[in-house]
């Protein structure tokens, strides 16, 4: 297998059932054209019926009939390569769905039939133990025993095989079993049926965040690695594949080790993990991989089109507006409590057994006060210590600053002595009862706190701070709202010398907001004061369609939405503020919504976007605020295609595109428009409006890259900041050994750039 070259630049394909692997083999000229070089497709093995994202896994040897299955992928790759581009897919290794109907997941269906006995319960991450030896499923409207009194569970067959009947669900029957009354069947089963709602307490299988419908895949197991990978694989060492990226490498036992079996299986394939490193946190360099997804970058380049004056004035409107200051650090560590003590609680159960095998002369309370303590504290996403090798990077004084962080006002309650002992089987280190539960501690907790992050940050804190929501995205630091030119190209050189080769983004699947979304917002912290006038006026015309029950945060937090999302439809802005409420779990959530709150969010919601007078003052603020709209969306998509790095192009991004979080993000992209614009353009009409304009921008910058990939990614690649007398300006030039070969030059705060009269005689150098 020859090694290849790594990808010069990247456009993210969503596949659904209404794009297929044929519809991306029709787009495939118009993305040369564009001058991509590697078509990055969302996950492209088989999940369950109609999935319109592919993270639902359910069988990993074949590529998914509703996107056109393997001859499908075949005809993609064949043209792919014939138009000189490459194929870069996502992978989904931590997990598999829990489908309907479940006998769509194979390995599982067997596991739920012959538990332990099974060839495939190796493959599933699952305390055997916690529920007696069966694994709790959570699918029942309410208890087991009200549920077989109504009649709503029953004795089936199906083929040639006994099922039980839930409704549209069937589940396998235990050999020797079909012939006992239906309750002592159920209770032979390897599998115990239970309400939904004893999920977040009772669980027994890790699960992706507090997903129980998707079940963790043990693939630290070499031969659950190999099955799970083994198609990809083939993609990969045949050629038809060159790249891979890597969902949620937090999730793993050991990403060091998935990595490296990876490297060898693929002969070191260009591989980026979706990793989000928090503050200075830097990607451990063991690991086998070019670098991160991309939203390290992301931070970067939007920080650099925010105005750090905007910080201070746009905190004391959100005070006003909202009626008490709101404190990020005690926001998210609130959400983090909640999170650990309602939405994990079976995780923190499950880290609790294994402390007790480790450690059985601790008090129980006391450790659990500490883990609890030490998950709100992390700082960052986990850990990366290995048991049995040497650790390197987090050190004890570290943890037990986070367990004192997250006790917060009750620190000095924290047994100290349970706190060391603790933070010593957290590093695997210290004596212990049980070696085997130290090391098994030693993994439960890292991956634990990867989901308390990211539902208390990303999935609620972020829906509650209102100051810049632009800010609060993925990856994102809020409190930290602007980078100075300086501080973006000491990143920039650090990547140019550590991962040349990552890949950066702007937008993807899993932003809160689109790149341009988020540049529109960012205009509110180079114009704070207009922004305040015009706020304090959008809320006086709303008095009659506001109802007493909209609290001050949501509506603000919709202005901004609004303003940053404009044109917007009713049924779009309706889903996202439905959607945001619950995330923000402040008034409804979506275990217990609450109908009058949503109701009267609702009618705000119709109001704003019906209103003659209410729309009528979006528009002004958008015609008043287009040339810093314009100079944040062209400057942002330059820089980020031409720094250090493999950029990625989302689908749709290469126009102006305004979307929210997902589902919003996935609808459907009219390519025909898009060809249309670019034929236009290469004929060389002049930009018609600010969308043609970022397609000449992303189309020239990707050509560039293609023309001179050495410059860019080539192991001479050089990146030289540029200075000025200005600090209306981001410039760097790109180049190889032989020198600079392409220069870059993206305005920032031009609002208040033609404020001072324009650029005067300002230079650069």
């Amino acid at each position: 297998m020859t090694r290849r070259p790594p990808p010069v630049s990247t456009h993210r394909l969503q596949l659904e059932p209404g794009f297929t692997l044929d519809d991306a083999v029709a787009q495939v000229d118009h993305l040369a054209s564009l001058g991509v070089s590697h078509l990055y497709l969302s996950p492209v093995l088989q999940a369950s019926e109609g999935s319109r994202h592919g993270y639902d896994v359910v069988d990993h040897t074949r590529v998914a009939s509703g996107l056109g299955g393997d001859a499908a992928f075949d005809r993609l790759a064949d043209a792919a390569r014939a138009a000189g581009l490459g194929l870069v897919v996502d992978v989904v290794p931590n997990h598999m769905t829990i489908p309907t109907p479940l006998c769509l997941n194979a390995p599982l269906w067997h596991v739920l039939r012959d538990g332990t006995e099974s060839p495939y319960a190796v493959w599933f991450d699952v305390d055997w133990d916690a529920q007696g030896g069966r694994i709790l499923l959570p699918v029942l409207g309410g208890p087991v025993e009200e549920v077989l009194v109504a009649g709503e569970i029953t004795l089936d067959r199906e083929g040639d095989e006994d099922i039980v009947r839930y409704y549209d669900q069937a589940f396998p029957v235990a050999s020797g079993t079909a012939g006992m009354p239906l309750g002592e069947l159920l209770e032979a089963q390897h599998y115990r049926l239970a309400s939904w709602r004893s999920g977040d307490t009772d669980l027994n299988y890790r699960r992706f965040f507090d997903v129980t419908s998707l079940i963790a895949v043990r693939v630290e197991v070499p031969e659950v690695f190999d099955a799970t990978h083994a198609r990809l694989v083939r993609m990969v060492r045949s050629g038809q594949v060159d790249g891979l990226r890597i969902d949620h490498p937090d999730g793993l036992a050991d990403p060091e080790g998935y990595l490296e079996r990876l490297a060898e299986a693929t002969d070191d394939a260009w591989v980026v993990v979706e990793k989000i490193l928090e503050g200075d946190e830097q990607l451990p360099r063991r690991w086998r991989t070019a670098g991160t997804t991309g939203y390290d970058a992301l931070l970067r380049v939007g920080g650099v089109f925010v105005d750090p004056d905007g910080a201070e004035p746009l905190t004391a409107l959100a005070d006003e507006v909202v009626g008490e200051h709101q404190d990020l650090g005690a926001l998210v560590a609130d959400a983090k409590r909640y999170v650990v003590e309602h939405v994990l609680v079976a995780e923190v159960e499950r880290l609790m057994r294994v402390l007790v095998q480790a450690l059985p002369d601790v008090d129980p309370g006391a450790a659990r006060r500490v883990i609890e303590a030490l998950l709100v504290g992390m700082d960052r996403y986990r850990i990366y210590v290995r048991p049995g090798r040497e650790r390197s990077g987090l050190e004890a004084v570290a943890l037990e600053e986070a367990a004192l962080r997250g006790a917060g006002d009750h620190h000095a309650s924290l047994d100290r002595d349970v706190l060391a002992r603790l933070v010593d089987l957290a590093l695997g280190e210290g004596p212990v009862a049980d070696a085997s539960a130290r090391d098994e501690f030693v993994v439960r907790f890292q991956q634990t706190c990867g989901p308390v992050m990211a539902k208390a940050i990303e999935d609620t804190a972020y829906y509650r701070y209102v100051r810049l929501t632009g800010l609060n995205e993925v990856g994102g630091e809020p409190a930290h709202p602007a980078f100075a030119p300086a501080d973006f190209h000491s990143f920039a050189q650090s990547q140019l010398g550590e991962w040349p080769t990552t890949m950066t983004t702007l937008s993807t699947h899993d932003t809160k907001r689109s790149e341009d979304v988020r540049a529109r917002l960012f205009v509110l912290a180079e114009r704070p004061q207009a922004w305040a006038h015009w706020v304090r006026e959008a809320r006086r015309l709303a008095d009659p369609i506001r109802s007493d029950a909209l609290d001050a945060l949501t509506e603000y937090f919709l202005w901004q939405t609004v303003v940053g999302a404009w044109p917007i439809t009713e049924d779009r802005l309706q889903a996202y503020a439905l959607k945001a409420i619950r995330e923000s779990k402040l008034h409804t959530r979506w275990t217990s919504p609450a109908e009058a709150y949503e109701a009267a969010v609702s009618r705000f919601v119709t109001g704003v976007v019906t209103t003659p007078d209410v729309v009528a003052h979006v528009e002004a603020w958008a015609a008043a605020t287009a040339v810093e709209t314009r100079a944040n969306t062209l400057g942002q998509k330059l820089v980020q295609l031409t720094m250090p790095g493999v950029p990625d192009v989302y689908q749709g991004t290469d126009l102006v595109d305004l979307s929210l979080v997902d589902p919003d993000n996935r609808r459907l992209v009219d390519y025909a428009e898009r060809g249309r614009r670019l034929a236009r353009l290469d004929g060389g009409e002049a930009p018609a409006d600010l969308s043609d304009e970022k397609l000449l921008v992303t189309a020239t910058a990707l050509r560039l890259r293609r023309a001179l990939p050495g410059a860019f990614v080539g192991p001479e690649a050089t990146y030289d900041p540029l200075t000025g007398d200005t600090e209306h300006l981001v410039a760097f030039a790109r180049g190889d050994a032989s020198g600079p070969r392409a220069v870059t030059l993206a305005t920032r705060l031009a609002g208040r750039l033609a404020d001072q009269g324009g650029w005067g005689r300002a230079t650069v150098a």
